[in-house]
């Protein structure tokens, strides 16, 4: 199932029916589904059901499936389909055997629709799309019958046979179980459960000119496929009946539950796919991989750790209740993970040029990469005659409890002197561009003798300093739920500061950095090398993924 490493499960509802189920001896194990439709990326809410369901099939000593639901063949594609994969892999998990797909069962499917022909449960209508709507009726008045509902089982038989040989024209003719036009539960008055649709797929090609509705397809396969726990997200509850109706109604040897959780609502995103794809096809974003993205390609490529992302979902719970989270437990289960594994480097975002006035002597020291993590190693922060430190830490006129540079006080370089600023030189602007200071010679790797000095910030060497593009992403929108009001396009609350692109500088032990390799920039961030744009002894590129704290909240408050 997948090489993860032990660890306690939450318990929640799902959880407590499974031990019922075990205990009482309904199930001697158990077999979950992950069954996405190939239309898209995956996002947040992905990300938490992909958890859940290998998770739970992991726990259990159970399996899970990966069934793609290729039931729609216009808005789907391989490339879909191998991005989900990707993503499912590199979440640390893996499916039981070969992939699946609802494709893999339509002649089975096609067989059952006989078979509801057959039992008078099932007929052709030939009402079109609006007609249909007004027969249905509305959540407070019933609909009424097609006039076509009664049409015999043998008519029925020759025209479902004929809707598949290609003899009717896109919508002329509609399959429709024969369930109650009068239920309180819109699902279940005579639903939908085969449409024409000449449209080339990716798996069968142009075999079929009929396609299964969602609702007859997906209990079907988890029957098949001998699914014992279907679970999805609320919004297919009211769809539970007509699940165990059709299941109820055909000749499949499993009879799986369904069960629904609270969908997730991640604060200042969205998960709406047609809303990410206008963010894409509008190029508010760079593409479905965009760090700023709630995609978990999008999560990935900014630097978001797969067992940061495990651990939110761990942290959110399942339940059925509102499931709206603030951004800030997402960061903050990233920026644990990444607190112990990344190694810890110096760069400078916005330089402020320095010149050591007594260089004569001075030395490089080696430092640690981690200082809980000796395994990382060490290397040599190199110094030099001139220095970039960043222009925020020098402060001609300091506010209070001001503890870093000032014009006339000292602070300590990170793994390095004591340094004292001397003078300011300004531009014709009167702006600050370089520091003239010195050193305290005798205060490499101890104190000073007979003073405090307070303030530590970083530093790089400018002959040892490499060039980066440094990308400061935040987060794209402005309000916590941008697609709350409908009246309101949420585009108009995009982040206009969501992406800043500066040119830095790194110390040079990045050079060889792979891309996706995470690191602590000290007193900036966490940082990884971009996985498109980053070349390992070429063009240095960091995605900026978190800050050290968690400074939204604060500056939103």
């Amino acid at each position: 199932m997948s090489s993860l490493p032990a660890s306690t499960p939450t318990s929640n509802f799902i959880r407590t029916i499974i031990d019922a189920d075990l205990a009482s001896g309904r199930h001697s194990s158990i077999v979950t589904r992950f069954p996405p439709e190939p239309n898209g990326y995956l996002h947040v809410g992905h990300a938490k059901s992909i958890c859940l369901n290998f998770g739970l099939a992991l726990d259990y000593q159970g399996k899970c499936n990966l069934r793609f639901d290729d039931t729609n063949p216009e808005k789907e594609s391989f490339e879909y389909a191998q991005s989900i994969q990707d993503d499912v892999r590199w979440l640390g998990f893996q499916w039981d055997g070969d992939v699946r797909w609802a494709s893999d069962y339509f002649e089975q499917l096609y067989a059952f629709a006989v078979e509801l022909i057959n039992k008078g449960l099932a007929y052709v209508d030939d009402l079109t799309a609006e007609e249909m709507r007004e027969y249905r009726g509305t959540l407070t008045r019933a609909g009424k019958n097609s006039p076509y509902r009664d049409r015999s089982v043998a008519e029925n038989l020759d025209l479902f046979s004929r809707m598949r040989g290609g003899e009717f024209a896109d919508g002329a003719k509609i399959l429709r179980a024969k369930i109650d036009m009068a239920s309180s539960n819109i699902n279940m008055r005579d639903p939908a459960i085969y449409r024409i649709r000449r449209a080339h797929h990716i798996r069968t090609h142009d075999d079929w000119c009929i396609y299964p509705m969602y609702d007859y397809t997906h209990c079907i396969s988890d029957a098949i496929e001998g699914i014992t726990h279907s679970i999805c997200t609320l919004e297919f509850e009211d769809h539970r009946p007509l699940y165990e109706w059709v299941l109820d109604n055909v000749s499949v040897k499993c009879h799986p539950r369904q069960y629904e959780f609270s969908r997730l609502e991640l604060h200042y995103t969205i998960t709406s796919k047609r809303k990410l794809l206008q963010l894409v096809n509008e190029k508010h974003v760079g593409g479905w991989d965009d760090p700023r993205m709630p995609t978990i390609q999008g999560m990935r490529r900014r630097g978001y750790t797969a067992a940061g992302i495990r651990e939110f979902a761990k942290r959110i719970g399942v339940s059925r209740s509102e499931n709206s989270v603030d951004m800030a437990i997402m960061e903050g289960a990233v920026r644990e993970d990444l607190e112990a594994l990344a190694p810890r480097v110096v760069a400078v975002i916005n330089p402020l040029k320095v010149t050591i006035t007594n260089f004569a002597g001075a030395q490089a020291r080696e430092a640690d990469f981690h200082p809980n993590h000796p395994e990382l190693g060490k290397r040599v922060v190199p110094f030099g005659r001139e220095l970039y430190i960043e222009a925020d830490d020098f402060a001609e006129v300091p506010p209070p409890g001001w503890k870093r540079l000032t014009t006339g006080g000292e602070i300590r370089l990170r793994h390095s002197y004591v340094m004292r600023c001397d003078e300011a030189i300004k531009d014709a602007d009167g702006c600050v561009i370089e520091l003239r200071c010195s050193i305290d010679h005798a205060t490499l790797g101890k104190n000073p003798e007979g003073r405090k000095v307070k303030g530590v910030i970083h530093f790089l060497s400018c002959e040892h300093a490499l060039p980066a593009e440094i990308r400061l992403y935040d987060r794209l929108f402005t309000v916590a739920a941008p697609d709350a009001d409908k009246e309101v396009d949420f585009c108009s609350y995009l982040n206009p500061d969501s992406l800043k692109v500066v040119q830095g500088w790194v110390e040079a032990s990045v050079q060889d950095a792979a891309p996706e390799t995470h690191y602590q920039f000290e007193r900036l961030g966490y940082f990884c090398t971009d996985r498109r744009d980053h070349q390992a002894g070429g063009k240095l590129v960091f995605n900026r993924t978190v800050t050290l704290k968690d400074s939204w909240t604060k500056e939103q408050s």
